[in-house]
């Protein structure tokens, strides 16, 4: 590690907060007033939000992640886990990729983690369960859906295809929603090659425990997204959960029973686990607690932001109410991120800190191809808007929203692609295990086997 007598910003996690406040911090700082110190187990940041997006096709993986060390070229960027922080000595203990651990001093401390997905004891969700927080799970869905349809149309076994063709997708709101209407959009164009596969031998449902979907965008709008979604042939189960899903074989509250190879888990985030070793004053649901100003309560060299802090949101709180928290989401996350950058670089320099305030200005989801809901906050009044149009303004939002150009036009390169030629609809299933092929050819070819001579020409010969 590269040591120096400048004081150290130590940011935990590249995500969207961390990306975003390392770059304000960079920009606001003087030459030489600090290092930046971004420690993270990927060496990339997600665009969370494109990833229904990804799993369906319409949008290259490689183009939904930004490079930490090509953004953040001045920044000291360390791949491993911050596992513990002593703040008494001001030391955090760095778990790298490979090797020992070792201490990191620091001077300053941002905590973005991020949140994963929030899960519950139900035999066999781990086993079963695929998630999408990752792009790595968003590849993987893809490819696994495709492959579902490989399998049922490669046997006459009804029993194998009715459990490949049917898929599972538990939480309604916006990756639930989004998801589901994405794969089957990929699932419906990929039918017409296959020849006896087709769209109406397949099983969509959603469940969520909730009385409605994409609670986000407001009552109405979640009602036409449900609508919209049976209208495709999804069948939606609201008010229930899901008991169990061991060997696939799917049971919910409800008392449907249904076999199942694709098990989607969607039902929320919690705040990452790792929050719970810092030391951290936390929140009832395992948020980092910050005051307004994003710094850790009772600290002044600390700040917290994102899906992994508990924000108070001031304008709701002018509006009356007293207990209202920041939601976890893309919008606030990426004003949180410059507000704390501008806090740091204000504490480091002994100035007085700065308020988070934001007002919601919205929500947009996609549904699909051409399809999706948005709500639009214009002073007091709520735009909502459905269909095509709701789904440019969805692109245009989180097109924009996208961190560097470089990706903005990758992003966008993609999407006019894709006006002109037809979805790929191709698994690279081989990706889950490239070296098996390889491995195969390099094993020992088995020796011959030694023909036994007959008992009468073994008697001639003695």
């Amino acid at each position: 590690m590269s040591t120096t007598e400048r004081p150290r910003i130590l940011v935990v996690g590249g995500g969207y907060v961390g990306l975003y406040a390392a770059r304000r911090i960079l920009k606001k700082m003087r030459y030489g007033e600090a290092t930046v110190t971004v420690v993270d187990p990927r060496s990339y940041m997600t665009y969370q939000p494109f990833l229904p997006e990804t799993a369906a096709g319409n949008i290259s993986p490689r183009h939904v992640v930004v490079p930490l060390r090509r953004v953040l070229p001045k920044a000291e960027v360390l791949t491993g886990r911050v596992t513990t922080i002593d703040q008494d000595r001001k030391v955090a203990t760095v778990s790298p990729l490979v090797g020992e651990s070792y201490e990191l001093p620091f001077d300053y401390l941002v905590i973005a983690l991020g949140a994963v997905s929030r899960t519950f004891p139900i035999p066999g969700l781990a086993e079963q369960g695929i998630g999408m927080k990752g792009v790595e799970e968003a590849i993987g869905l893809r490819n696994h859906v495709l492959e579902q349809l490989d399998k049922a149309d490669s046997t006459t076994d009804e029993e194998i295809r009715r459990k490949a063709l049917t898929f599972v997708f538990v939480g309604g709101g916006f990756a639930g929603a989004e998801t589901i209407g994405e794969v089957e959009d990929l699932a419906r164009d990929a039918a017409k090659y296959y020849k006896t596969v087709s769209r109406e031998d397949m099983r969509f449902i959603l469940v969520d425990a909730a009385d409605k979907i994409l609670p986000e965008v407001g009552p109405k709008l979640g009602q036409y997204g449900k609508e919209h979604l049976e209208s495709r042939g999804v069948e939606i189960y609201l008010s229930t959960s899901m008991d169990s899903c061991v060997d696939g074989h799917v049971v919910l509250k409800n008392g449907l029973e249904v076999d199942s190879h694709t098990v989607v888990w969607t039902a929320g985030v919690k705040p990452n686990p790792a929050l719970a070793r810092y030391g951290l004053p936390l929140g009832p649901r395992g948020h980092v607690d910050t005051a307004t100003t994003l710094q850790v309560q009772g600290t002044d060299y600390i700040w917290a932001a994102g899906d992994n802090a508990q924000v108070p949101d001031l304008v709701g709180r002018k509006a009356g109410n007293e207990n209202a928290w920041c939601p976890p989401n893309a919008q606030h996350a990426l004003r949180q991120a410059k507000v704390l950058g501008d806090n740091v670089i204000s504490g480091m320099r002994g100035f007085p800190q700065k308020d988070y305030s934001h007002a919601n200005k919205g929500a947009v989801a996609g549904l699909g191809l051409h399809k999706g809901v948005a709500m639009i906050v214009v002073g007091k009044m709520k735009i909502k808007v459905k269909g095509r149009l709701a789904w440019y303004m969805h692109r245009g939002y989180h097109g924009m929203a996208m961190p560097t150009w470089n990706r903005k036009i990758r992003v966008f390169a993609d999407w006019t692609l894709g006006m002109f030629l037809k979805r790929e609809v191709v698994a690279l299933g081989a990706m889950e295990n490239p070296r098996e092929e390889f491995y195969e050819a390099a094993k020992p070819a088995p020796a011959p086997a030694v023909k036994a001579e007959p008992e009468a020409e073994k008697a001639k010969a003695s």
